[in-house]
């Protein structure tokens, strides 16, 4: 499953990025919830007075308060500038939380934050006040600040959705995903239709590898939005995270069907697949990714079509191989070039079709490039298959030159030379070959080879 995690992890950072709490991912979710309906009507609503675990207030602030609520439903600048006008420094923390709130609905946080911060100074108690100044510093990415205001207003007694929610947000945006999980719970608990509460407790259940949990209530998301591609997304990496790779492709083939595949999806479509032995599907995925993006760098379609090759799906990595000439010949780099002519080169032999342009070919690049170690290879096996052996030994000396072909190059020698019958020819080659990196068939070759050599045949 090496191949298959390694391609998915670049995927799931992408269908995570919320888990993370990037930016832009960040504010859209505040967006969402500060954009709610009932969330602004909650907040609109808490400028009432509840005697019982909130500031006094004079007769004459109550008078105050009486003349500016008219102001407030249709005109915030001159209620703020008329109850500014009448506030002193000792008034009730009362109109202190009122101008907050004025200047928060018009957007100036700054000024919010400061009268909310001189409501709890006056009255510590001030659960209300503590409650915007968490919106507040949330909104503003102060998430310790934040924490702790719903902290306080908590253990004051109150805690509603939004600020269980928010807290749950916070908690998460600071990577700290248990207590995280707790506030999404509580928000959940008191708002089971809210897709944001639910959403970040599946996050915080995939980021602690609570994959189950998190594809079940991934359920309730496909259910409830089956065209939100993030969702589909996020479960086929929690199928993935629970070993159950052809879920994930399910996931990841609706995810197509949409008409929302990336590049990438469709590579790990394609990785997953191959993992479960399916070649002709891993084909098609990665065609697929192919044809969605004929600007992408070629690598890493190249380095699928060399993977298919790699697992003796020959037929499947030539369909693959063609199309990333067809698809980027023009914008081939000296790199690549060689990777897929030496790609196809191998390709041909293992086809049996390796003739003289192929061996062609294969020289020019070690024109190009006389260090060229699998080129070398490839040369050698050529003239080995066509009853050249000279020229193969020649090749294979020279692979046999680079630390990092000397024991293959070695071993292929050794079995040209067996095949001339040159035994004692061969035996120092596979003995140097045993010594820089042991391995049984090496062992048991050069023991039978010893045999031979030693009955005189």
């Amino acid at each position: 499953m090496g191949l298959l995690h390694f391609s998915s992890s670049c995927l799931l950072l992408a269908a995570l990025a919320g888990s993370a709490h990037a930016g832009g991912d960040r504010d859209q979710e505040l967006d969402a919830i500060w954009n709610d309906a009932l969330f602004q009507k909650q907040f609109i609503g808490g400028y009432g007075i509840n005697a019982e675990i909130e500031p006094r207030v004079t007769p004459e602030e109550v008078a105050i308060l009486e003349k500016i609520r008219p102001l407030m439903a249709h005109d915030l600048p001159k209620a703020e500038a008329a109850l500014k006008k009448q506030m002193k420094p000792e008034c009730s923390a009362i109109l202190d939380f009122t101008l907050g709130g004025i200047q928060f609905q018009q957007d100036r946080l700054p000024e919010a934050l400061a009268n909310f911060q001189r409501a709890v100074a006056k009255f510590p108690s001030f659960r209300r006040a503590w409650r915007n100044l968490g919106l507040i510093n949330v909104r503003n990415a102060s998430y310790d600040a934040g924490i702790n205001s719903f902290i306080r207003m908590i253990e004051l007694g109150g805690g509603d959705a939004y600020a269980y929610g928010l807290l749950g947000f916070a908690h998460s945006a600071k990577q700290d995903y248990q207590p995280a999980e707790a506030a999404y719970r509580n928000a959940l608990l008191l708002q089971p239709d809210n897709t944001e509460w639910r959403l970040g407790l599946t996050r915080c259940a995939f980021k602690q590898g609570k994959f189950e949990e998190c594809a079940s209530l991934l359920d309730v998301l496909i259910a409830r939005y089956p065209d939100k591609t993030d969702f589909w997304m996020l479960q086929a990496h929690t199928y993935l995270g629970m070993k159950r790779p052809l879920q994930a492709a399910g996931n990841l083939e609706s995810v197509d069907r949409l008409g929302h595949s990336t590049v990438d999806s469709l590579h790990t479509l394609g990785d997953i697949y191959l993992s479960e032995n399916l070649p002709d599907l891993a084909t098609r995925a990665y065609l697929r990714a192919i044809d969605l993006d004929a600007d992408q760098p070629p690598a890493r379609p190249l380095r699928c079509a060399e993977t298919l090759a790699s697992r003796g799906a020959t037929s499947q990595a030539r369909q693959v191989a063609a199309h990333v000439r067809e698809t980027f010949d023009g914008k081939l780099e000296d790199g690549d070039r060689r990777k897929l002519l030496k790609l196809e080169a191998r390709l041909s032999m293992a086809e049996g079709e390796g003739g003289s342009e192929t061996a062609a070919v294969l020289e020019e690049l070690v024109k190009l490039d006389p260090l060229d170690g699998e080129a070398l290879m490839l040369l050698g096996q050529h003239y080995a298959k066509a009853g050249e052996p000279d020229r193969a030994i020649f090749y294979y000396e020279r692979a046999g030159s680079l630390d990092a072909f000397e024991v293959n190059a070695k071993v292929r020698q050794a079995q040209v030379l067996v095949g001339l019958g040159r035994y004692t020819d061969a035996l120092p080659l596979l003995r140097r070959a045993q010594e820089v990196k042991p391995r049984e068939d090496i062992a048991r070759y050069l023991e039978q080879v010893e045999r031979i050599s030693k009955s005189g045949r």
